[in-house]
């Protein structure tokens, strides 16, 4: 140990006082709750290099000698103060993975990019514990370092006490005096690292850290954090026997809370400039819309699905209005189809590709599932709850890519509105409350129950479709964008595809070659690489240039519409306003709305998006009819001409005929008492409801209690 361990409270003490002497006198005021002084590692190392050093080397005793002089300068000053220090700001070279965090690593000064997943409930710790002699009254203040175990004195001193030992026939007894001995309040936190850190086909490494004093329930579940922190080990207990095995706990000096998204990916001056160069391309959509999954063959409506996809990695942007609500700036898609046409491959590549995307299936989510949970405390908590977060937490400011969104659980379908929506979970659950951020954008994948999608009739909706998925209707609300990806038998595009997956099957490297290092990986050669080539020749982006290329339009690049961007999305708004019910609104029981403002923000979002594509602060004209080309689309695609089908899964044409069969079997209840089914069929068809249309409104309001069928063929109203 160098001298300046040996010395360290002389040192803290000209530090403070040459340094720090602002902040002191700040402590003294008591303007602050805490008598915390923040230090960061600069300021160390410019006032001494060597004992910034040993503060890495030795923090545990270091550090508390400096909180002893701290609190001693503040005694002299006639204050008693509990005074902590939180040294932060570390040098790149004690930042460690969590994976790799082991013995050389205990007792020293790390820091670590984690996510916390995981926060128990406080609980006091008794820091400063007074003991008074029961035999002459004599009080020892003793400082407890260890959380798991109270230290108590073992003997009364001889100088100022009466020198008898605690636990002998005729010795004493210690007391713990309460209104004296300090407490702190101590919080767990569980932590994992970050998911572009882990290796592939790797777990995520977990651990424990135990927060103190100040910076208790100053993290959330789903929060980035820099954690600066002491490993420090404890022995496994087995059989009431301590093994030779430890396990490590990180004790929280200090952290640091991110304030710009995706500092994770490091751009270079080269790589700035290269973005802002493949930015300024013409063909710059039609090249995303290429890198987006090359070995998924588009043709079809798949080309508008990769285009739209292109725009989600960027999306819109977040804002903040003055009233303090807010606007919601991510796009969420939802992919409908059949078996065997790519979704989940798609949803694994959007994954990887966008910075913070986390892939997850709907019916392989345990736990916390998809949104957050309250279980039972694993830090020792007697039975209480502590928060976990899910999903959609742990992907804030990225994307989660959910694959069978069909298969989620009860519990997560009644929170996914807000969660999508206000991108805010509100979770009181098992006594712990808080609230989670779900800044991230959604792409889900759902399936059909039944194995495979009905064909949609004539004057049938997406919805119909939506409903074979079993989940349920208002979801379909929150998604800005629903394609639908139908297996359907055409001659030239199934050739063209068998070709498309023949090429990219034979070009593949054998996994077995590449476990065996016999081959080398394609992937090592993009690094550096901008443009890579596609089974057809055609040129698209690498991975790594596009996530850094996503990563610095999302920091740096944040639109406003233009005033012509403005009015070509009012004028498209007010004519789908006024589209349907002209001539047509007469012949409907209940107004229809072809299109709402929530409509209205998607396509703004949209059109935020492609100018941010093309790394433009202002979105233009262009811009927004780029967008309107892509909603129209969907939008024909889909059927919808009634806005709340979506929220509701009932098309007009349902509703409208509901609304008549409702108010026939009125009539015929206040006329005869009853309404027999010839008479319910005779009335309909007069007013243009089908034999069919009677049945299925029937049906429902059957299953729903609101009407009971007395005897064969003859209903009344539930009363």
């Amino acid at each position: 140990m160098t001298m300046a361990a040996h010395d360290s409270s002389a040192r803290w003490r000209t530090f403070f006082t040459e340094a720090k002497e602002a902040e002191i006198v700040l402590l003294l005021s008591k303007q602050s709750e805490n008598a915390v002084l923040d230090i960061t590692f600069h300021e160390l190392q410019a006032f001494d290099p060597e004992f910034a050093e040993d503060v890495l080397k030795d923090p545990r005793k270091i550090i508390n000698n400096g909180r002893t002089t701290l609190t001693e300068i503040c005694r002299e000053r006639g204050e008693d103060l509990d005074c902590l220090i939180r040294v932060g700001e570390l040098p790149k070279d004690s930042r460690r993975d969590l994976r790799d965090m082991g013995s050389r690593d205990i007792e020293m000064l790390r820091s670590a990019e984690v996510i916390c997943t995981k926060i128990s409930e406080i609980k006091p710790r008794i820091h400063r514990a007074v003991f008074q002699c029961e035999n002459c009254g004599h009080t020892i203040e003793m400082i407890q370092e260890n959380e798991r175990e109270l230290k108590e004195p073992l003997k009364c001193p001889d100088e100022t006490g009466c020198g008898e030992s605690a636990g002998r026939s005729g010795g004493t007894r210690f007391n713990l005096v309460m209104n004296v001995s300090r407490m702190v309040n101590n919080q767990w936190i569980e932590v994992q690292e970050v998911p572009e850190n882990v290796p592939s086909g790797a777990q995520p490494s977990r651990g424990q850290v135990l927060v103190e004093g100040d910076l208790v329930n100053k993290h959330l579940p789903g929060q980035r954090v820099v954690i600066n922190v002491i490993p420090v080990v404890h022995s496994e207990v087995k059989r009431n026997k301590k093994t030779p095995m430890f396990d490590i706990i990180y004790h929280l000096v200090s952290s640091e809370h991110e304030s710009t998204p995706f500092t994770e990916i490091k751009i270079s001056d080269e790589d700035r400039q290269a973005i802002i160069d493949v930015g300024a391309r013409h063909d710059l959509l039609q090249l995303m819309q290429r890198s987006i999954a090359p070995s998924v063959y588009a043709t079809g409506v798949v080309h508008f699905v990769k285009r739209s996809l292109a725009l989600q990695l960027f999306g819109g942007v977040s804002r903040v209005n003055k009233d303090a609500t807010r606007s919601r700036g991510d796009i969420h898609i939802l992919l409908m189809g059949d078996p065997g046409v790519a979704k989940s491959q798609l949803l694994n590549y959007m994954s990887k590709l966008s910075p913070r995307g986390m892939f997850a299936t709907g019916g392989g989510v345990s736990g916390a599932g998809l949104t957050a949970a309250a279980v039972r405390d694993e830090f020792g908590g007697g039975g209480r709850f502590a928060l976990e977060a899910g999903i959609l937490p742990l992907s804030d400011r990225g994307m989660a890519a959910i694959d069978e969104f069909d298969k989620i659980s009860e519990e997560d379908r009644r929170t996914m509105h807000p969660a999508m929506e206000q991108q805010r979970l509100d979770v009181s659950k098992g006594g712990v409350k808080a609230t989670l951020n779900t800044r991230c954008a959604v792409l889900a994948a759902a399936n059909p129950k039944d194995g495979r999608f009905t064909k949609r009739g004539a004057n049938e909706s997406v919805m119909h479709s939506f409903n074979e998925t079993g989940l349920p209707p208002p979801l379909a609300s929150r998604f800005d964008i629903i394609w639908m990806l139908r297996d359907e038998v055409r001659v030239d595009d199934d050739e063209r595809i068998a070709r498309h997956i023949l090429e990219v099957r034979t070009q593949g490297v054998s996994e077995t070659k590449l476990d065996e290092a016999m081959e080398f990986d394609l992937r090592e050669a993009e690094e550096g690489d901008i443009f890579d080539e596609g089974v057809d020749g055609s040129e698209h982006l690498t991975i790594e240039f596009l996530r850094k290329y996503i990563a610095y339009a999302k920091r740096n690049v944040n639109p406003d519409l233009s005033d012509d961007a403005k009015a070509l999305i009012l004028e498209y708004y007010t004519n789908e306003r006024q589209s349907f019910g002209r001539d047509q609104q007469q012949y409907t029981e209940t107004e229809v709305i072809p299109i709402t403002p929530r409509a209205l923000e998607a396509l703004i979002r949209l059109t935020e998006a492609h100018a941010r594509m093309h790394l433009r602060e202002v979105a233009s004209a262009d811009d927004a009819k780029m967008a309107l080309a892509i909603f129209r689309h969907w939008r024909e695609e889909a059927g919808i001409e009634d806005e709340s089908e979506l929220a509701s899964g009932v098309s007009v044409s349902q509703r409208n005929a509901g609304n008549t069969v409702r108010s026939i079997i009125r009539d015929l209840c206040s006329d005869k008492g009853v309404a027999e089914l010839t008479e319910i069929l005779n009335r309909s068809e007069t007013r243009g409801v089908n034999e069919y249309q009677v049945e299925e409104v029937l049906s429902r309001m059957l299953q729903g209690g609101e009407l009971f069928e007395i005897s064969h063929e003859r209903y009344s109203f539930a009363r």
